[in-house]
């Protein structure tokens, strides 16, 4: 697909005043997975996954992305289509909630010199044509926003490449400029306290209710469910390292009072690849064995519901049901559009809006009191 950014018209006085102004505007990019909404798609989006993901752990040839993305795609065709009756992932859906919530709240502070968008790596709306809309509107400010998945080091990379493939064919062959005037990015939150203070007090409310409470403490299985990964990636650091370091903190303040927490990785295994140890089932069996009546799963590494937080945890409870059917499980919800996550999601954002913006906050406050 060709990029290009519009013809430079020659600049009016107006033209100044609308251009200050649109130059003085952040975009606030959200990017994630995305999930395709019609399986006909289903084998760009597995292409793209090839060449993105998968080809930096395995070594595949560029020209075999296309048999890969088939390959995978059969197997989709049978796990969404026919093993879980026509499946479709609500994560899109609840994505634009988020961005929905998020833009207003930091439109409540920035009102419209901050404007949210929504990519996805995969599947549309294509981060790359996403970006190239927002050169189009004139923003020379960009703030590149992981949400999905809390490993930057990683797959939140993609987001970057992306958009430094827009970048490289927008550039003025003369200035040999981005179009942007500036970019920030916000990290993966593995370690921020808020986001681990949100997860800590949905468990804690859920372990207080009546269906959980009827279990000892110490018979209380709570399995915390973390994005895997392979050991290696290309000298890349994997998400695995996020992901351990956002459990840790976690299962800390939860350890004391409930004893049988355990780290599980929801794995894609392919051949010739370590992936991060103890998988979803391994996990859950070994608090069985440790005495666990009830086992909880809550995901951690997603911010937003997807078919491995839904389908990989269902299929590991029915399995898990046919060899402990005494045991009760329960699979728990990711933060999504929940207002708290919302909140301290846009507060994230608002430090990097200000550095971005040419002017500073506190003369605008003091303008706006004049």
């Amino acid at each position: 697909m060709s990029h290009s950014v519009q013809a430079m018209q020659p600049i009016t006085s107006h033209d100044g005043d609308c251009e200050a102004l649109q130059a003085d505007r952040v975009a606030v990019l959200l990017v994630g997975y995305g999930e395709v909404q019609s399986y006909r798609d289903l084998s760009r989006y597995n292409q793209a996954a090839t060449k993105y993901i998968a080809a930096q752990f395995v070594p595949i040839p560029e020209w075999l992305y296309p048999l890969a993305g088939w390959l995978l795609t059969l197997q989709d065709l049978y796990d969404f289509g026919i093993k879980h009756d026509h499946f479709m992932s609500p994560e899109n859906e609840i994505f634009e909630k988020q961005r929905l919530g998020i833009e207003t709240l930091l439109q409540n502070q920035w009102e419209k010199r901050a404007q949210v968008f929504k990519g996805f790596y995969f599947c549309k709306p294509f981060v790359q044509d996403v970006v190239t809309d927002i050169i189009q509107q004139g923003f020379q400010s960009l703030l590149i926003y992981p949400l999905l998945v809390v490993d930057s080091a990683f797959t939140s990379k993609i987001a970057v490449e992306q958009v430094n493939e827009v970048i490289a064919t927008t550039t003025q062959s003369e200035l040999r400029s981005s179009p942007f005037r500036s970019i920030r990015y916000i990290p993966g939150f593995a370690t921020e306290p808020t986001y681990i203070d949100l997860l800590v007090r949905q468990m804690q409310e859920r372990l207080h209710q009546p269906s959980v409470k009827q279990f000892f403490a110490s018979q209380i299985g709570i399995v915390l469910t973390v994005h895997g990964g392979p050991a290696k990636a290309n000298g890349l650091l994997t998400g695995v390292i996020d992901g351990q370091a956002l459990y840790d903190r976690v299962q800390a303040q939860l350890q004391q009072k409930y004893p049988l927490v355990s780290i599980g990785w929801i794995n894609h295994d392919m051949p010739f690849t370590q992936w991060s140890q103890p998988d979803l089932k391994q996990a859950a069996k070994n608090l069985i064995k440790a005495g666990a009546q009830t086992i909880l799963f809550k995901p951690l590494g997603w911010a937003t519901e997807n078919f491995e937080t839904i389908l990989d945890v269902e299929d590991a409870i029915k399995a898990l049901q046919r060899q402990y059917p005494t045991v009760t499980y329960t699979r728990l919800d990711c933060v999504n559009d929940d207002p708290d996550f919302l909140k301290i999601a846009a507060e994230w954002a608002n430090p990097q809006i200000e550095a971005m913006l040419s002017v500073p906050q506190k003369e605008r406050a003091q303008t706006n009191e004049a």
